[in-house]
């Protein structure tokens, strides 16, 4: 089966038209847009005019939360993306981070994420939704003949897994580039979603990987820090089983330290902690070989899709751009 190799960006005001075209010529199978209202563009508009520009790009939420989005609008919203994409549109859908850190909020517990999750999927399949003091149901999805948008949970510790193979579509973890604790993670959804009486092989998996592909280490290293600080504090969380390594000391140092003023930045305190020796396995960055040959690793763990996350906030766009340029050119095809 080959792969599904797709792109984790922040929306642009005026640019997500040229990125996602961009992106689709240069072999990238679809775009997740994040969604954190106080960093960058309105990620639904933003989609919107991606799906106007491309004919294939996957048009992912990367990812949207159950706090900010009312579960009928999230639906609306990512069901017009469906539409004017004819058929391209995934919702990612998380706990919530910096969309909720950036107004004093906390992650949505597990239980307040699973019952948006359902009601969402609900409102998706053009059913009657249960919101506790009222019924409803969006007409409009249901009479569209559209197929369903796609549910996909972004996912590290057991109890958003077990939620994501009760009632998702895809699961992508952020676990890192290990491919041990992936393929446990794959299983641990697997056991879970036949344990709810579903067909275990009927969810797709898939993972988020901090990626920068440059000839000098220590130059992919300090492109990649920011962005792998953000999903290493994923893994300290509460909630997040342990490794069993040494890692485990990073991962709850991280998550004590997490400046969510610095998030995503490779100058933050909390980012330039983070040892080298971490950052070479949690992440991957590297030559291109060295790129290629991490990623097969988790392909062959099972990852049936790779959600690159190409950078920090704060890097010099160029390095960024030949990354990319790298990835698109030359690991890419050797993936496929």
């Amino acid at each position: 089966m080959t792969p599904e190799i797709d792109l984790l960006i922040f929306p642009v005001p005026g640019l997500a038209g040229a990125m996602a075209a961009t992106f689709e010529a240069a072999g990238w199978d679809g775009i997740y847009m994040a969604d954190t209202q106080n960093l960058t563009a309105e990620v639904y508009a933003s989609l919107g005019v991606a799906a106007a520009s491309t004919d294939r790009l996957r048009l992912a939420t990367g990812v949207t939360n159950p706090v900010t989005r009312h579960p009928a609008v999230a639906a609306s919203s990512i069901a017009t993306v469906q539409a004017a994409s004819g058929g391209r549109a995934v919702l990612g859908i998380g706990r919530g981070d910096s969309s909720l850190g950036y107004l004093g909020r906390k992650p949505a517990s597990v239980a307040t994420f699973e019952e948006y999750v359902s009601r969402v999927r609900g409102y998706l399949h053009g059913e009657e939704v249960d919101l506790g003091d009222a019924t409803s149901r969006n007409v409009w999805i249901a009479e569209s003949g559209q197929p369903p948008v796609p549910i996909d949970i972004a996912a590290t510790g057991p109890k958003v897994i077990a939620v994501a193979a009760r009632h998702a579509d895809r699961v992508t973890f952020a676990v890192g580039a290990d491919p041990h604790r992936l393929r446990d993670s794959i299983a641990l959804v697997r056991a879970e979603r036949a344990a709810a009486g579903l067909d275990p092989m009927s969810i797709s998996v898939g993972a988020y990987v901090n990626v920068v592909a440059h000839p000098d280490v220590e130059t992919a290293r300090r492109i990649a820090r920011g962005g792998a600080a953000v999903f290493a504090h994923f893994s300290g969380m509460a909630g997040a089983p342990p490794t069993n390594t040494a890692d485990d000391q990073v991962f709850q140092a991280i998550d004590e330290h997490y400046d969510m003023s610095g998030h995503a930045s490779a100058d933050a305190a909390h980012a330039a902690a983070l040892p080298d020796d971490f950052l070479d396995r949690f992440a991957v960055a590297g030559p291109v070989e060295h790129c290629t040959a991490r990623l097969s690793e988790l392909i062959e763990a099972g990852a049936e899709r790779i959600v690159v996350v190409p950078g920090s906030r704060g890097a010099d766009p160029g390095e960024v751009g030949g990354s990319l340029g790298r990835l698109a050119s030359e690991v890419l095809p050797a993936l496929r």
